[in-house]
């Protein structure tokens, strides 16, 4: 009776086998680069989708920007003509009533306003 259920055993087990394989070579089954392809078409769309939903707040944001710069700008320039170097100050200060303070460090150099030498050269 032994001797019947190893060779039977060993059929089964060789038939279960196999069976898996057959079906992943049917033709009908769907290929895995078409669920890659689907998925890459569906991330297209939401993308699109996504940029068409946001495109109206970054044009409102873009001006906004453009019209800070218009604002701010000129001040800008103006405070940064007057400071030579970051290194020399400290971290602003803000007062109670709202003022910003930035004061200079006491180890830096001597403020020179007028950067030009004395000799008229520039040394770039």
């Amino acid at each position: 009776m032994k001797q019947l259920l190893i060779p039977v055993f060993t059929l089964t087990l060789a038939t279960s086998m196999a069976v898996p394989s057959a079906y992943a070579q049917d033709a009908d089954a769907p290929e895995v680069e078409d669920g890659f392809n689907l998925m890459e078409e569906g991330a297209k769309l939401l993308l699109r989708g996504l940029i068409q939903e946001v495109e109206p707040a970054f044009d409102e944001m873009s001006e906004a920007m453009r019209q800070m710069g218009d604002d701010i700008g000129p001040a800008l320039a103006q405070l940064l003509e007057q400071i030579d170097d970051m290194r020399h100050y400290t971290a602003p200060q803000v007062l109670p009533n709202g003022d910003i303070i930035i004061r200079r460090s006491p180890d830096a150099p001597k403020y020179n306003a007028d950067p030009k030498p004395e000799n008229g050269e520039i040394d770039l």
